[in-house]
């Protein structure tokens, strides 16, 4: 089967190319995508520099869904790995613990779980699955409504379009991965906005479906 990986990033100069680099050594990947949603710094350019087989460049920023959705339709791939342009210390084997269970049929999905402590990785436990890092294959992303497909809702839309139709689906840790955080970018203040708007559409998209359906 053909994979594809699609990395959405907005202003993630300072990352970007250690995650497409980080992509390129795995071997069970057939391409990388970027997807540079409306970036303002060189997100893009740094992606080509390092590597990545495609780097689409979309002039506004239209959200993680539809910058997910975009680079889905610039691949045939049937398997499709999604990663965050923010990841700190991402391996290829990461990778590949999140594709194995796919390719072999035993999952439709797996999300990866970064280290988060001790606190919250016990917190992460008992939530919905709201993890970037997600291997999957293709169908459960474009059966997915596109109306659940927007910003930060696009996680737990995936997550309850594999449950309600009774999709083997599950998690995998992936240790020593991490994230540069809101704040370290832009400061406490936007990056504690952000924060706010991103656990905003997380709980809009739990409540839309579970009673939407």
């Amino acid at each position: 089967m053909k994979m594809a990986a699609i990395i959405p990033a907005y202003n993630e100069e300072t990352t970007i190319a250690d995650v497409v680099r980080t992509a390129k050594e795995c071997e069970l990947l057939d391409e990388v995508i970027v997807v540079s949603d409306g970036s303002k710094d060189k997100t893009a350019e740094r992606a080509k520099k390092a590597g990545a087989d495609v780097v689409l460049e979309l002039r506004t920023n239209r959200g993680k869904g539809e910058a997910m959705a975009y680079g889905v339709s610039k691949t045939t791939a049937e398997i499709i790995v999604f990663l965050d342009a923010d990841l700190i210390g991402l391996t290829a084997g990461h990778i590949k613990r999140m594709v194995t269970p796919v390719l072999r049929g035993e999952r439709a999905m797996v999300v990866g779980m970064r280290g988060r402590g001790r606190f919250f990785s016990w917190l992460a436990s008992h939530l919905p699955l709201i993890g970037g890092e997600r291997a999957l294959q293709r169908f459960v992303f474009e059966k997915t409504p596109k109306k659940r497909r927007r910003g930060f809702m696009v996680e737990i839309a995936l997550n309850y379009y594999c449950r309600s139709r009774r999709l083997p689906y599950g998690t995998v840790f992936l240790k020593g991965l991490s994230i540069k955080r809101k704040m370290q970018k832009v400061g406490f203040l936007k990056g504690f906005a952000g924060y706010v708007k991103m656990g905003w559409q997380i709980v809009g998209a739990m409540a839309v479906a579970r009673l939407g359906k």
